[in-house]
């Protein structure tokens, strides 16, 4: 039940202290508006978000300390070496999977591709998803599979700790935007929580947008599960990143469509990615990727 305590601090940790900051980082933001124009005037709410994502990682390895990780091989991110087909092979199944609900989407007239996005607009667009893919893969996946499965893993049987594990990653995830009509003080970070968790309250957003997350989530845990390393399921996740940060910019809703069927600009929020993640999952099973042995070395090296 340690692990469990110390989770729960953790993740408790991030949001109120993330809630807590963010007015702070908010304050400066607009001392320095002369010099920062574009972060001085974001929406609150992405202070907030980056509040939490900046005590998710600083607190990441005192964690995995406390939980007895002591190396970064521990959490599955081992050397690269043998680990490039892996990588590979998930980045093709994440690309692949979530490339088949943008191609059914648009064959339908649910959507259509952005006419006012210029060549070098989408291109700019498209290579920043890529970059974005890269960082909050490898971060997301240390953190949610590396440190979050893995400690449960420890104390629980592995398909209670993917189960939980993969709630709490679709619970991060289901936070919605929600901003404040009063002046920022002290305490709105605070008074922004509740209204970021607001998506439980609407059966529509809650079914089947969380239950896909959940799904995506366990998918994830389960190829760390397979392969014994976080290659498979860093890649598998920049492929769906790619998508999420593009799809939303390069292309836009018709009027006619159905979102609660073909979801919205996040893509994931509809019924027909639970089919696809399904498939996903299946795929992943069927062509199950080879386990790697953490202690393995490479061979040496000819003299």
């Amino acid at each position: 039940m340690r692990t469990l305590r110390m989770l729960v601090i953790y993740i408790a940790a991030v949001f109120l202290g993330g809630a807590l900051l963010a007015p702070w980082l908010y304050f400066v933001a607009q001392h320095f508006a002369p010099t920062l124009p574009k972060i001085a005037g974001s929406p609150f709410h992405r202070f907030v978000n980056r509040s939490m994502l900046t005590l998710a990682i600083a607190g990441l390895w005192p964690l995995l300390k406390q939980l007895g990780i002591t190396s970064m091989s521990a959490t599955g991110l081992i050397r690269p070496y043998g680990q490039k087909f892996n990588l590979l092979q998930g980045l093709a199944l994440g690309f692949i999977s979530l490339a088949l609900l943008a191609g059914l989407t648009l064959a339908a007239g649910a959507r259509e591709f952005n006419p006012t996005l210029s060549g070098s607009q989408a291109a700019g667009k498209l290579g920043g998803a890529a970059l974005t893919s890269i960082i909050v893969s490898v971060l997301e996946e240390l953190l949610f599979r590396g440190a979050l499965f893995g400690s449960l893993r420890k104390a629980f049987h592995w398909t209670f700790a993917l189960a939980l594990s993969s709630m709490i990653y679709a619970l991060v995830h289901f936070l919605e935007r929600a901003e404040l009509q009063d002046p920022v003080t002290w305490s709105s970070g605070l008074r922004l929580l509740p209204l970021m968790l607001g998506g439980f309250g609407n059966l529509h957003a809650l079914v089947p947008g969380f239950f896909n997350l959940t799904l995506a989530g366990m998918i994830l845990a389960l190829a760390y599960e397979q392969t014994g390393t976080l290659y498979y399921s860093i890649g598998l996740h920049a492929g769906w990143i790619f998508w999420l940060k593009s799809y939303g910019t390069v292309t836009r809703e018709m009027a006619a469509s159905s979102p609660v069927w073909w979801g919205s600009g996040k893509m994931v929020d509809g019924w027909l990615a639970l089919p696809v993640l399904a498939a996903t999952l299946l795929a992943l099973l069927k062509f199950r990727p080879g386990r790697v042995i953490l202690n393995s070395c490479p061979p040496p090296a000819k003299s």
